[in-house]
């Protein structure tokens, strides 16, 4: 079933520091897949301020049951006293692809 998979957001302020939360996040079966896109700006809130900062986004493809041990890895890597985590369920997919998934991810 489609929602047993979830896509997590999690933006890095480099692209060094974006790969190697992908690359520990892959070697630990967390993930079966992380995009990282390129670098764009983000807009935030912080310490009651607006900032603006180049960042680059990780896109990490897992099974649903991996997102507590995904966020504390992640988390543990990341050097952003708060780290933007996000998942949203997948709600549709290939068969090929989710049960890709859930092959190297198991």
């Amino acid at each position: 079933m489609a929602t047993d998979y979830s896509l997590v957001f999690c933006s890095c302020p480099d692209k060094n520091t974006a790969k190697a939360i992908a690359e520990k996040v892959l070697r630990a079966r967390l993930a079966a897949c992380v995009n990282i896109s390129a670098p764009s700006t983000s807009l935030y809130w912080w310490d009651d301020h607006i900032h603006s900062d180049e960042e680059v986004m990780l896109t990490i493809k897992t099974q649903t049951a991996h997102l507590d041990a995904l966020f504390e890895s992640v988390q543990s890597a990341h050097p952003y006293e708060v780290a933007e985590l996000i998942a949203s369920p997948i709600t549709k997919g290939s068969d090929a692809y989710l049960n890709w998934l859930k092959e190297v991810t198991t």
